[in-house]
């Protein structure tokens, strides 16, 4: 089982690891900090390197990086270490940071239109500084659009202190701040269960990665809202600078 740096500190760059299984150009390492492709956020690039037997100095990107049951998989552009090989990873920190800045402005999203509408999320995708959340509106209110992006702005510029905490599961399920973001849909092996706290605004079980403040996300721009359906309404942004 791979233990996985970044869900206990996203800010984590560097880090040291051995090789203990290779097929083909994919590695498996004993820990990592790349972040694997998993509950809407895709995983994070970077490069290994590594001095070995077989190869004096060796360096490969990482172009793909993936969860198989508890263990996580490198999927490298180039010849890879040999299984026992110490290897030093760096992650893409642009890619990264962009990432936890869109994947926070997502749960502000999600915050601002359940404190104001009560309406729950239904599904959501995101790209570095760009995503989009589905939700159960029907209709979007009037003016949705501009209104809510200036209520998501005005949260961030409020510098909400972002907090993770490790909860047990049955303590999980029994909290009301949590049923809306469908915690029971966490495999049934998971305890404790890691939740995102946006102080004073949004509470979810979540497994991605996330900047420290609100503050530090910057701005949105809502692109676009559609129409998918009956009760499900999709809203796009873009995150900026602030």
């Amino acid at each position: 089982m791979t233990e996985l740096l970044c869900i206990r500190d996203a800010y984590l760059r560097t880090f040291t690891a051995w090789v203990v299984e290779v097929r083909g150009n994919d590695v498996r390492l004993d820990r990592t900090a790349f972040y694997p492709t998993g509950g809407g956020q895709p995983h994070d690039t970077g490069s290994l390197s590594w001095r070995s037997r077989t190869q004096p100095v060796g360096e490969a990107p990482v172009v793909a990086v993936w969860k198989e049951g508890g263990d996580v998989w490198h999927a490298l552009s180039g010849a890879p270490p040999a299984v026992g090989d110490s290897v030093e990873g760096t992650v893409d920190w642009e890619r990264r940071h962009a990432l936890m800045r869109t994947h926070t402005a997502l749960h502000v999203l999600c915050g601002v239109i359940w404190q104001r509408w009560g309406v729950p999320v239904t599904g959501g995708n995101m790209e570095p500084l760009s995503a989009r959340m589905d939700f159960e509106f029907d209709p979007l209110p009037e003016g949705f659009g501009a209104t809510v992006e200036s209520m998501v702005n005005d949260a961030l510029a409020a510098a909400h202190p972002v907090e993770v905490a490790w909860v047990p599961r049955p303590e999980a399920f029994g909290d009301a701040d949590l049923i809306r973001t469908k915690v029971s849909l966490i495999p049934e092996g998971v305890d404790p269960i890691r939740v995102i706290d946006i102080v004073g605004l949004d509470k979810q079980a979540d497994g991605g990665l996330h900047v420290r403040s609100t503050a530090e996300v910057g701005r949105v721009r809502v692109v676009k809202t559609e129409s998918k359906g009956k009760g499900f309404k999709r809203v796009r942004l873009e995150v900026v600078d602030g």
